[in-house]
């Protein structure tokens, strides 16, 4: 697990918990807080899987080189 990784389930996490609490008191600028945080997860969460496939994909061409 890299660093986009990391930040993306922080932000997940973060924004889950805005979007809940928002709920429970009827705020709806924080839930909309909470959900803009999610994407950001995904979006962190997106970015680490390119960069692992992109890590993944370089060491798998050195291994078909002679």
């Amino acid at each position: 697990m890299d660093r986009e990784h990391i930040k993306g389930a922080t932000e997940k996490a973060k924004g889950a918990i805005k979007d809940t609490v928002g709920k429970l008191t009827g705020d709806e600028r924080l839930r909309a807080e909470g959900k803009l945080d999610k994407a950001k997860g995904t979006a962190h969460k997106v970015a680490g899987d390119i960069k692992d496939t992109a890590r993944h994909g370089s060491k798998s061409r050195k291994e078909l080189l002679p």
